[in-house]
């Protein structure tokens, strides 16, 4: 399966244990770009961007920029919202107002 990003999107929150992640289209070619900002940076940081490079690279996306800004969320958690703004950013407008 592949994908494409159509517009910037986002999807989570800044409260505690969870990790707001915004996405938006890259220019062709330029692969996928992560910057993670957490107060657990240096513990779990390669954790985290290792989470968000195994979801995109799931969808089957190559040109993505993502900036996620964790206060300690799960794995499942940082997969499930990266799946949601993926969502919002592939899918048609009208589709998702129905």
């Amino acid at each position: 399966m592949s994908a494409k990003l159509l517009r910037a999107a986002q999807a989570g929150t800044v409260e505690s244990n969870d990790i707001m992640i915004s996405v938006s289209p890259a220019e062709p070619g330029s692969g996928c770009s992560v910057t993670i900002v957490s107060p657990v940076l240096k513990q779990y940081g390669r954790q985290i961007k290792a989470a968000i490079e195994a979801g995109v690279k799931e969808k089957g996306i190559e040109d993505i920029i993502i900036h996620a800004n964790d206060k300690g969320a799960l794995d499942c958690t940082i997969k499930a919202r990266l799946n949601v703004a993926i969502l919002r950013a592939v899918t048609e407008e009208e589709v998702m107002t129905r």
